[in-house]
């Protein structure tokens, strides 16, 4: 088996590894943060810690999930709220498990509702030996406009909020974000300026998964009704992608200490998330499918993936994409790759077919005396809305031409 360094520095803190539960519902305890620690996490973001005189009451049911084709489970949407356990409680867990696993990492995620609140918070979370804060400026199903994500939209109120936390503790702090937003570099930017150090990204997205069409009602529904909340899961992964590239793509952020979350089920997507920026990763939905185990795997395909890229320390790896996504002004537009289509391969099904005559350019001919498709260069744009149709991956780049009138050099180009 393949060993690699897969340990971290992330704002002065050792992580053993990146992977960490995300606040949510399976970190909501210590027995759950015990066993994510036995499995193998590097750390754990405890579930949201409310002001003690906020009483969390949730609806039964409360989770729902969206579908595709024979895909059982490609986002999934919360309707939880913070931590419902009293705040003695969740302190005493922060204790314990801070005592019994002095080598993982505990970082405690709070919300409060006021500049007092928060400052408090963030002393007794400290007290209780949290090595790390996270602010929750983001949870999109809280019944209160002075906590959530309508707090994570307003840029004063999260410079004033992390400005409160740092009176309250000398602990690096995250400040988690919506992405129910348009931009996020405004509202991080003033979060560092009120003291965080860096930046949780993403919480979930307000959404309504799927309307029962027999009763015309949202779903979960709750005694005949129901409401918008957090959408998470693998669908959100381009998401969270793309906000984490325009932080750090500024020059304002280009050093930017991230700890990513958002669809994060493989190897690969984690791969992702790093090479984008991500120093820590964090999991919610596909330890709620998977279990904790999940956790293995991630772990053993990053290590061959750093094998592959002849990286010893996964830190060298944080970061290394994010140069080459430019914004599209920028793109070179002096060349079309045509696609080649391998007829060994080919099962004669006809997407590409359809899929090129319906929805692009008209390109993809078929021959009906041998059940296969072949292309038309005169037509071809070189979308390659084929080869993503394709069923059995029959369809890659193929010949390169340079357009009429560009200097580019066809050798040059990478594709």
């Amino acid at each position: 088996m393949i060993k690699k360094d897969l340990s971290v520095e992330f704002l002065g803190v050792h992580f053993e590894n990146p992977f960490c539960l995300s606040s949510s519902p399976v970190g909501n305890c210590y027995e759950m943060c015990k066993k994510a620690y036995d499995t193998g996490f590097g750390g754990v973001v405890f579930k949201t810690i409310g002001p003690k005189s906020y009483f969390i009451d949730e609806v039964s049911p409360r989770f729902d999930k969206l579908d595709k084709e024979c895909t059982p489970f490609v986002g999934f949407k919360n309707m939880e709220q913070i931590a419902e356990h009293p705040l003695e409680q969740n302190l005493a867990d922060i204790r314990r498990l801070k005592a019994e696993y002095p080598g993982k990492v505990l970082i405690a995620s709070i919300m409060g509702n006021d500049e007092a609140t928060w400052e408090e918070l963030a002393r007794l979370a400290e007290e209780a030996g949290a090595d790390m804060l996270e602010l929750n400026f983001s949870c999109p199903q809280m019944t209160s406009h002075a906590m959530g994500s309508d707090v994570g939209s307003n840029p004063d109120l999260c410079r004033k909020y992390c400005a409160a936390v740092k009176r309250g503790s000398k602990l690096p702090v995250l400040a988690k974000m919506t992405p129910n937003i348009t931009d996020m570099v405004p509202v991080a930017i003033a979060s560092l300026e009120g003291g965080a150090d860096g930046i949780a990204a993403i919480n979930t997205i307000k959404s309504v998964c799927n309307v029962d069409l027999a009763r015309e009602i949202g779903m979960p529904i709750v005694d005949g009704k129901s409401s918008i909340s957090g959408y998470s899961g693998k669908a959100v992964k381009p998401v969270a992608l793309r906000f984490i590239q325009q932080m750090r793509a500024d020059p304002r952020l280009k050093d930017l200490a991230i700890s990513g979350i958002g669809g994060i089920e493989t190897w690969e997507d984690a791969a992702e998330f790093i090479l984008l920026g991500a120093t820590t990763l964090q999991m919610t939905t596909s330890v709620m499918q998977y279990g904790y185990r999940v956790v293995e795997d991630l772990k053993n395909g990053l290590m061959h993936f750093m094998a592959e890229k002849g990286v010893d320390r996964l830190q060298d790896l944080v970061g290394r994409a994010t140069a080459n996504i430019i914004p599209a002004e920028e793109l070179n537009r002096d060349y079309i790759v045509y696609p080649e289509i391998d007829s060994d391969a080919c099962v004669g099904c006809g997407r590409c077919y359809i899929s090129c005559y319906d929805g692009a350019h008209q390109a993809m001919k078929w021959d009906e005396a041998d059940r296969r498709p072949f292309c038309d260069h005169e037509k071809c744009v070189g979308c390659h809305l084929c080869a993503l149709v394709c069923p059995v991956g029959a369809i890659s780049k193929g010949e390169i031409e340079i357009k009429p009138g560009r200097s580019t050099k066809a050798e040059n180009v990478k594709v």
